[in-house]
């Protein structure tokens, strides 16, 4: 029999770690575009081409960074110290590699990249500059998103949470007297931002890194009777579907951020403003879906699958009630944007006003599917969630999209529209095929 509130209290215990790592990652660029967005639009949009770009590398490693909590956990869950150091270093030696590669591409391409997005001259130079610091970000989250996993994966959640809490005042600090300058140091602008930002980074990594040392309860040795290239396969064959998934989902977000490039100047900068917001606000329900999917593979590895059914119910409420309170929360926000960001301009106020509505429901039709979505993936089939989201994006509404903004010139709120409505195109077949999984467990 399943215990409803100790799984729903686990399912707490394991969401929130999960959203606070994801929002705070996330609140990097928020802070940044909060703290440019005084110094005008053109910074504004520079800072919205270049952390879509940064945002997309940041999310594969946060992606890789849950394929490891998983081996971490199960390692744990076994009280396996070997398996725990195995996971650890080959979850290490992924992630660095992975961001060796976008180091890579982001040092010798990084212009090219931008200059596929505008051809303003002015805007690439600030978007080129912001790049050319972030990119060590990149090098330094793979490292902190592996001590996070594994220290969630352990059950030791406040580790990284105090990690990020030293980092948030220090970057928010750093990146205003960097950007605005004080005294007599006339400020970097833009610049200062991705310093700020970089800076807070490289101590939050340092702090996990004597947090991990200092625990005499770790001990990352690697075992010496296991070979270490032999358990790299296995190990990378676990996280490589999670991170495949995020992957075809992230760069239909950036092609997104690359058609709305293509509107007026003052639209594209009310959707850059308004894009960390949505980020930040769906971590919530993401990390409810992510708990509850941990939770039903652990039910049905106990074979517990019995009334699997009415907890699945459960979790899909939960999920869909968290959704409305963000969704209420986008609306108060929607209310406050003129007070957050004053300096902006008229045109750019008009334009946030005229895609509230979008973004105020945009959470919840998001959250029944990442809910549905992660069920399907604890059941057995991640390869049918990839599929769902690969034809509704890629086949129907990226198409559709680029052809409104590119042959037809529409406004701002159709361009924009398509978001929630390629979620909607998702809702049928997700929740079809969960009952029709939920249903062969009652045959079981």
């Amino acid at each position: 029999m399943i215990n409803f509130n100790r799984y729903i209290q686990r399912n707490l215990a394991l969401a929130w770690p999960l959203a606070v790592n994801a929002l705070l990652v996330q609140s990097m660029l928020m802070i940044d575009t909060f703290l440019v967005a005084p110094l005008g639009e053109l910074p504004v949009a520079a800072m919205g081409i270049a952390t879509t770009i940064v945002a997309f590398v940041l999310g594969i490693e946060i992606a890789i960074g849950n394929g490891i909590q998983l081996l971490v956990g199960r390692a744990f869950g076994c009280n396996n110290q070997a398996e725990l150091a195995i996971a650890y270093w080959s979850g290490l030696l992924i992630n660095i590699s992975t961001s060796f590669v976008f180091l890579f591409i982001l040092a010798f391409f990084g212009s090219e990249l931008v200059a596929l997005i505008t051809d303003d001259p002015a805007l690439a130079k600030l978007a080129d500059t912001y790049i050319s610091i972030t990119k060590y970000i990149v090098l330094i989250t793979a490292y902190t998103q592996v001590c996070s996993a594994f220290c969630n994966g352990s059950g030791k959640t406040k580790v990284p949470l105090k990690g990020f809490m030293i980092e948030l005042p220090v970057n928010a600090l750093l990146s205003y007297l960097l950007i605005n300058g004080f005294s007599t140091y006339e400020g970097l602008g833009v610049e200062g931002a991705a310093w700020g930002s970089l800076l807070a980074v490289f101590l939050r990594a340092a702090f996990l890194y004597f947090a991990l040392k200092r625990d005499d309860t770790v001990d990352l040795r690697y075992p010496k009777n296991r070979r270490f290239w032999a358990e790299i396969p296995p190990q990378y064959a676990e996280i490589y579907p999670i991170a495949a998934n995020f992957f075809v989902l992230s760069i239909g977000a950036t092609v997104y951020q690359l058609l709305f490039a293509q509107l007026e100047l003052f639209s594209f900068v009310a959707i850059t403003l308004i894009f960390p917001w949505i980020r930040a606000g769906t971590q919530f329900p993401n990390a409810w879906a992510q708990a509850s999917g941990i939770s039903i593979s652990q039910a049905l590895g106990q074979r517990q699958a019995g009334e699997l059914k009415l907890f699945i119910a459960s979790c899909t409420h939960v999920g869909t009630l968290l959704s409305v309170i963000i969704a209420g929360l986008f609306f108060i926000l929607s209310q406050c944007l003129q007070f957050i960001y004053p300096d902006i301009e008229p045109d750019t106020q008009t334009a946030l006003m005229i895609i509230a509505p979008l973004y105020i429901v945009l959470p919840i039709i998001r959250a029944y599917n990442t809910v549905a979505g992660n069920i399907l993936r604890a059941l057995g089939d991640s390869n049918l969630v990839l599929k769902i989201h690969f034809f509704t994006q890629w086949l129907i509404s990226l198409p559709i999209c680029a052809l409104l903004v590119l042959q037809f010139d529409v406004s701002i709120f159709w361009a924009f529209a398509m978001i929630p409505i390629e979620e909607l195109l998702k809702t049928l077949p997700f929740h079809h095929f969960k009952w029709r999984y939920i249903n062969r467990l009652d045959l079981e």
